[in-house]
């Protein structure tokens, strides 16, 4: 189990870690949106492609 000052020092780091992650995000949002624009449609495809995969799956199975 977690002491108490280590669960708050917990919930501190992540607060802190989120804030700082998203402070450096809006900073170079602009680069990101140049150089990752078609980054979705990988995504996309990647999710697609795990379904297909769990159809098959699920055919071969039964």
């Amino acid at each position: 189990m977690l002491s108490t000052g280590q669960l708050v020092f917990a919930i501190v780091f992540i607060i802190i870690f989120a804030a700082v992650i998203i402070f450096a995000y809006q900073k170079d949002q602009k680069m990101h949106r140049k150089n990752f624009g078609g980054v979705k449609w990988v995504g996309i495809f990647f999710i697609i492609f795990l379904i297909i995969l769990f159809i098959i799956k699920f055919f071969i199975k039964n």
